[in-house]
């Protein structure tokens, strides 16, 4: 594969999943039932979990590709324009004729705190095919996977895997076989993702690690905000503390983090020095608004 930046034919890291335009605001307090609360002016942004995670890759300095699906309207474009801008391989994004880009509605209240609703866009979900046409030459050290696509594309990467290192992130699709877990080198989900795959929640991070990781994947990280990271692995487990830090805005935290740890890791930085940064990255996203660092202020 060959990015459009001129790179070359290996990427250190290929993110799967969706690529959505983020409308953001800033509200005093969420709306009440029957009741509207007046926020800010909304600004449009390139946006979705695979893409945060892309740019925040490859503002470290990574190669890295995006394999997704948006609408051929204005905000796809604005979306291949923007991941072109950060140097992200943009060949496996797919601009579907005659459907619409989904979008992401992001409510920040004073706290810093990020409440999202997404509206999915289904023409521009993965497919089978897409997978199998993006992988077929496709050169990458890791490849990452949002969990909660639909099971057809997932099941087709973890069955056939391509790269050393596969990372999965998200609460996994109803309908994904739970054994395709124990394919998966490494799980990276937060405290909520973690009760809600779990079904219960432990109170502590390192416990959910722990407990994830007797579901099948080799190793588990549990991100738990301001308290850090708690990770387990075949060697051992452990905590990473987080900075504190002031909190503008929690959204893409958890994508600065897992972008960072997938560059970390194609680049074969142990475990634990590889979580720390990553901790450092997402602790350092959530003092500005959005979810992409701007490229002046990587750590």
């Amino acid at each position: 594969m060959t990015d459009s930046s001129g790179v070359g034919d290996r990427v250190d890291a290929a993110f799967v999943g969706r690529a959505n335009i983020d409308l953001t605001i800033h509200v005093p307090h969420r709306a009440r039932p029957g009741r509207t609360a007046i926020g800010s002016a909304s600004p449009v942004n390139a946006g979705g979990k695979s893409l945060n995670q892309a740019i925040a890759a490859a503002s470290r300095g990574g190669r890295a590709a995006l394999i997704a699906n948006v609408g051929a309207d204005t905000w796809g474009h604005q979306i291949t324009a923007t991941l072109t801008d950060a140097k992200v391989d943009t060949r496996h994004v797919r601009l579907v004729p005659d459907a619409t880009t989904g979008a992401a509605i992001i409510e920040v209240t004073p706290d810093g705190e990020s409440y999202i609703t997404l509206a999915l866009s289904p023409a521009t979900e993965l497919t089978t095919d897409d997978i199998h046409r993006a992988t077929a030459g496709l050169t990458t050290e890791a490849v990452i996977v949002q969990l909660d696509l639909p099971p057809e594309p997932v099941t087709t990467l973890l069955s056939h895997r391509r790269a050393p290192i596969i990372l999965g992130n998200l609460v996994p699709h109803p309908d994904l076989d739970p054994r395709l877990l124990a394919e998966l080198d490494v799980l990276v989900v937060n405290q909520h993702e973690a009760a809600a795959i779990l079904r219960t929640n432990t109170g502590n991070p390192l416990d959910s690690a722990a407990a994830l990781q007797r579901l099948g994947p080799r190793t588990v990280i549990v991100t738990a905000g301001p308290n850090g990271a708690a990770f387990t692995h075949p060697h051992g487990s452990g905590t990473m503390p987080a900075p504190a830090v002031p909190v503008v805005d929690t959204t893409g935290a958890g994508d600065a983090f897992l972008g960072c740890l997938a560059f970390d890791l194609a680049r074969h930085t142990p475990l634990p020095e590889a979580i720390t940064a990553a901790v450092h990255a997402g602790s350092h996203t959530v003092g500005h608004s959005g979810a992409h660092t701007p490229p002046h202020q990587v750590p």
